[in-house]
């Protein structure tokens, strides 16, 4: 696991030492992503150059140093991620001949031997694994970026001036001194809809996030062209063929592949040359993950829980009867809602632009825990999306159902008059013992969701923190792929459509970002084996009625788990690893959500209701009857994220920060 970044000099006119500076300086940014060591790489001539900070993984030796040329050096690669079959195909290369003496044994130099054999894009569709890199062609004279599958690892890139820079971190990019830190209104959109910004977006303007499966070429000669990446694994594609080609053996046939295929996923990401453990939740995912760890392992697997006094949070104690049952050599740490509430200044450093899934939080304490003892942690995510775990599926089933018998007309017009509920305020329209669960967020969303044209449309309203940014910030919003029919998939079920939707979005864009910038932080490398590619395409195979089973969603994972793990050590309803950020903010966080509205407010980030104080700034009030808990959050960690641009920022004319 690694840092990485580079620039390449369209106008060709940086000399080599000046080169190297740029990259060093960028690639230094990302000290965190990579303590071990560093390396520059700079080609004048081309006006290119390669930085790279690294976590030692596999071959601790310096035969493992970044940026690394291949074998016959036609390619410069600066590498991050684990290829966990490169043995596999290494033994493939030697069998091939043609390949020299290996200098080491990384996955990086595998890789680059791969690309002389086969290819680019032929080596990466025989991969498995989690990766993002930069790659110079010294033949074709280009630069090639690319992603994995899943988008487990971030790859940031854009045109800053005369510059084409690109990087793991958006710190990376900011380094450079062509940047610049132009925001994007439409991405703040996006980010006040969600709490996070989906790919291609970034929270600058002319900033992309690669798409996950994809290649792009830069052609130096051609820079001017729009950046239309490649798919090497096209998502769309391998789902509709997943249905195609349906797995057809029965129940038990189904849980012993599954079984093989995790338990294939697990022993590859096991190898390291450095300590590995797992984290545990003690549900689904995290206790079938460690289960399958324990069980090829010769020693007591290492296992890391998070615990929370406040009632209703805490689920440390099913995960240590998991771990009991399994003989992990189990940690916990128990925190206090104001040690969990330190790590929120840290937010904007860790996240390197504005994100606010409040499981950030003890995301960010449960790395801090397994780096402390190891350096790689596996996780169970994408269970939920793969599997059908979360409600909303049920939920957008049964509602859809009603609501499409219904004239669009008159679901309109319904929906007309519930915006009108919710805006004018409820006390007076709504019956007192009511206003609890039909709050104004609730009846904007019933509104939304009750004029859908499309299931769609309607589940991108049932996700979303608003149901209308452009409110708050002014500014329409960039697509998504919630917003783009051509991505969408054009067979299956409404639940196994929904489900595609979670996966090419919420998964890379939350969950994965969640995860590998809380852990990159404290240097740690997090695995997910849930997301090896072969278990993906199979779990879309699966029939329904595979997935879920008497109004539970994740049934073929609950039937592995219990070869393993006793039925009533996981079966209980679903919580998710969550934090009373609601509460925090009705209480603790109280004085830092006032300022955080109050001031977005004054520097015309957002705009919201609230009386005047008389000296034209707005009072310090926040409207919180309007804003739904997740959305208060948001803007919390906007401002946060902000930070040092709003207190620069010039209030003459009214002018907005974003353009």
């Amino acid at each position: 696991m690694c840092g990485f970044a580079g620039c390449l000099d369209l106008s060709r006119s940086t000399g080599e030492e000046r080169l190297k500076q740029f990259a060093a300086s960028m690639a230094d940014r990302m000290l965190h992503r990579g303590p071990d060591s560093s390396g520059v790489w700079a080609d004048e001539q081309c006006g290119v150059a390669f930085g790279h900070r690294r976590l030692a993984i596999l071959d601790l030796s310096p035969e493992g140093h970044q940026p690394m040329i291949s074998p016959r050096e036609r390619y410069i690669i600066t590498f991050n991620g684990e290829i966990y079959n490169y043995l596999d195909i290494r033994e493939e290369l030697e069998r091939a001949g043609g390949v020299r003496p290996w200098r080491g044994h990384s996955d990086t130099e595998v890789l680059l031997a791969a690309f002389e054999t086969w290819g680019v894009e032929e080596s990466l569709r025989r991969a498995v694994g989690m990766f993002a890199f930069g790659l110079w062609d010294r033949q074709e004279r280009t630069l090639v970026l690319a992603r994995d599958r899943a988008g487990e690892k971030p790859l940031y890139y854009g045109r800053a001036g005369s510059w084409f820079l690109f990087g793991s971190d958006l710190a990376a990019l900011r380094a450079h001194s062509a940047f610049r830190a132009d925001l994007d209104g439409g991405t703040l959109a996006l980010f006040l809809r969600h709490n996070y910004i989906p790919a291609p977006h970034s929270v600058y303007r002319g900033i992309f996030k690669l798409l996950p499966g994809t290649v792009l070429r830069i052609d130096p000669e051609k820079i001017d062209a729009p950046f239309r990446p490649r798919y090497y694994w096209s998502p769309r594609e391998r789902f509709e063929h997943a249905l195609d080609n349906p797995f057809r053996g029965t129940e038990e046939e189904a849980v012993d592949h599954l079984d093989f295929l995790l338990r294939r996923s697990i022993r590859g990401q096991m190898l390291a040359d450095v300590p590995v453990g797992a984290f545990l939740s003690g549900g689904i995912d995290s206790s079938l993950v460690v289960a399958l760890m324990q069980a090829q392992s010769s020693k007591p697997v290492r296992t890391f829980t998070i615990g929370f006094k406040e009632e209703g949070y805490d689920e440390a104690h099913f995960a240590k009867a998991v771990a009991r049952h399994l003989g992990t050599e189990h940690t916990e740490l128990y925190v206090t809602p104001r040690e969990a509430m330190e790590v929120i200044p840290r937010i904007p450093e860790i996240y390197t632009e504005p994100f606010a899934d409040s499981s950030q939080i003890p995301t960010c304490l449960v790395a801090r825990l397994a780096r402390s003892h190891v350096t790689v942690a596996l996780s169970g995510d994408a269970g939920d999306e793969l599997f059908c775990g979360y409600t909303n599926y049920a939920h957008m089933r049964r509602l859809w159902g009603t609501l499409s018998r219904i004239p669009l007309s008159l679901r309109e017009a319904a929906g007309f008059l519930l915006r009108g509920v919710a805006r004018s305020g409820l006390k007076n329209l709504v019956p007192k013992d009511l206003t609890g669960c039909l709050d104004a967020p609730r009846l904007e969303k019933l509104a939304a969701l009750t004029a859908a044209k499309t299931p769609e449309d309607a589940f991108r309203s049932l996700v979303s923190h608003t149901q209308n940014p452009r409110h708050l910030c002014g500014c329409s919003e960039g697509a998504s792929l919630l917003t783009s029919p051509p991505r969408w998939p054009r067979k299956g079920s409404l639940v196994e459509r929904l489900m595609f939707l979670d996966f090419g979005m919420y998964l890379p864009d939350d969950i994965l970002v969640k995860v590998d910038r809380a852990a990159m932080g404290v240097s740690l490398e997090t695995r997910v084996p849930l997301l090896d590619h072969r278990i993906v395409e199979f779990a879309w195979s699966l029939p329904p009625a595979f997935k879920v089973r008497d109004g539970k969603g994740k049934y073929l994972l609950r039937k592995l788990l219990h070869r393993y793990v006793p039925k009533e050590l996981v079966e209980r309803p679903k919580k998710g690893f969550a934090v009373p950020v609601r509460r925090w903010l009705d209480a603790d966080l109280a004085p830092l959500e006032k300022r955080a509205l109050s001031r977005l407010r004054r520097d015309g980030v957002i705009s919201l209701p609230g009386r005047n104080d008389g000296e034209g700034a707005p009072e310090e009030k926040a409207p919180k009857e309007s804003l739904s808990p997740e959305l208060r959050w948001g803007l919390v960690q906007l401002h946060q994220w902000l930070g040092e641009r709003l207190r620069r920022l010039s209030r003459v004319n009214s002018e907005r920060l974003f353009f």
